[in-house]
């Protein structure tokens, strides 16, 4: 007789691959291997996050790439912790995304601009050869550049529903209350930027599932 796991079935999608949140899971039952694949899905995401959310003049001092990887390894620190029924994964890194950028701008204001690197504001850990290649590999990827440049002139809302719901992940409920409009109004909207986020190549896994 098989022994019963008291952990949750995976989620899968309709095709057969895991799903983020199936993915975080197996990680919390001990695949940890399907870390590394939670990393590969999201990179983009975060990248694309990042390069909304530093500002111009941040930027000969915060490096995108830098941001993403720092991400990583506080999230890879920070799993013992993670309760897959309580968050979504997806939510809870860019709750870790948020405080890495909040903390480089704070250290960076602190410095008045003194010239310097992003990995000695944000003193990354010695981050995986692995994680460094597929880092770099996204942040050389020419459709989300294209991509991050067309959100970044997108109407300032239109933009921050980009930020919030389609690449963080937050409920509409949620959305709705930081933009100051009703969820109705919001969903609405989303639904008619989703279509034209649509008509550009990006990869599956860009927006939240």
């Amino acid at each position: 007789m098989s022994k019963r796991s008291d952990q949750p079935e995976p989620s899968r999608r309709p095709d057969g691959p895991l799903d983020t949140m199936g993915l975080a899971r197996a990680a919390k039952a001990g695949e940890l291997e399907r870390f590394s694949e939670l990393y590969e899905r999201l990179a983009p995401a975060l990248m694309t996050w990042a390069r909304l959310r530093i500002r111009p003049a941040w930027r000969a001092h915060i490096d995108e790439a830098d941001v993403v990887q720092e991400v990583w390894c506080r999230a890879w620190r920070a799993f013992p912790d993670f309760d897959a029924e309580r968050i979504p994964f997806r939510y809870w890194t860019f709750r870790i995304a948020k405080n890495v950028l909040l903390e480089a701008s704070r250290k960076l204001r602190s410095s008045a601009g003194t010239p310097g690197t992003t990995t000695r504001l944000l003193m990354l850990a010695q981050v995986p050869d692995e994680a460094t290649g597929l880092t770099q590999r996204v942040r050389r990827d020419e459709g989300l550049e294209l991509f991050a440049d067309w959100a970044d002139g997108l109407p300032e809302e239109d933009r921050k529903l980009l930020l919030h719901v389609g690449l963080e992940g937050l409920p509409h409920a949620e959305a709705a209350e930081r933009l100051g409009v009703s969820t109705e109004a919001l969903s609405k909207r989303w639904q008619r930027l989703k279509a034209r986020i649509e008509e550009h190549p990006l990869p599956r896994q860009l927006m939240a599932d």
